[in-house]
């Protein structure tokens, strides 16, 4: 079931517009980390409140994303659109001749609460029941983070408004929505007035991480960028989403050749 997507509300102007890219009718912002964690900061602390969706871009969702005009609303009408991993960071290069830096959802996520602290109340919205509340608990601890509501993600189309006013009731800086890439971007986009938080950011597994309830991917890997390979060669549920990342490469050279 899709829903039609209303237009998202122009972003104030923010440093990263000057160097947006396009990839496959999808934006990319090509901001390196800090910049990105300090313009979350600037909305979250120091701007007028109003709610911004962040998207993490990687190769999966630009294949998902053909077919799926909901999908590409949503991530077109993003305030932020990083490059979360090297198969980003490759396409640009191959079809912009730019080098984008990675801004990948683990460190974005980990970096804000690092630097805020308790003045930050995040809202975890994702992940199987009693996931999101093992995540809030253990970021409480070693953050101190203040927690301003859990709510796990699996619930469908007719409870969206009901969770969205939840967590719109709770004063959240910063909501994360781990509900698979695709599904959390839409939620996003399309309750992101109800859902009212400064800073609304798709996270996919980073709750499961928090949690314990999945291993964050070793150091090397999230240095050179390729999380998503290591993860797919050791998990078999994940098996059936490596066929995409090898028709990314497909678009891309494709797109390449085109041009």
């Amino acid at each position: 079931m899709t829903r039609p997507h209303p237009t998202a509300p122009s972003p104030a102007a923010e440093p990263s517009r000057a160097g947006r890219l396009t990839l496959f009718d999808l934006p990319l912002d090509t901001v390196t980390l800090d910049a990105a964690l300090d313009l979350l900061g600037e909305w979250m602390f120091r701007a007028p409140r109003s709610p911004h969706t962040v998207v993490t871009l990687n190769p999966e969702y630009v294949v998902q994303a053909r077919g799926r005009p909901d999908l590409v609303a949503a991530v077109q009408g993003a305030d932020l659109v990083t490059a979360d991993g090297v198969g980003i960071v490759w396409a640009a290069r191959q079809l912009h001749g730019r080098e984008v830096p990675r801004a990948p959802g683990y460190d974005l996520v980990r970096g804000l609460m690092a630097r805020h602290g308790g003045e930050l109340r995040v809202f975890f919205l994702g992940a199987k029941p009693g996931v999101a509340e093992q995540a809030a608990q253990n970021a409480a601890r070693e953050y101190g983070i203040g927690v301003a509501g859990v709510h796990h993600g699996y619930f469908d189309l007719p409870e969206d408004q009901r969770v969205a006013e939840l967590v719109g009731a709770s004063g959240a800086h910063l909501v994360l929505t781990g509900m698979g890439g695709g599904r959390q971007e839409t939620f996003n986009g399309y309750w992101r007035q109800v859902l009212g938080a400064p800073v609304i950011l798709g996270c996919g597994g980073v709750i499961d991480v928090f949690a314990g309830t999945a291993d964050l991917a070793p150091t090397w890997t999230r240095k050179l960028g390729v999380e998503f390979i290591w993860r797919v060669g050791l998990d078999r549920k994940r098996w059936n989403r490596a066929p995409r990342l090898a028709q990314f490469v497909q678009m891309v050279r494709a797109e390449r050749r085109k041009r």
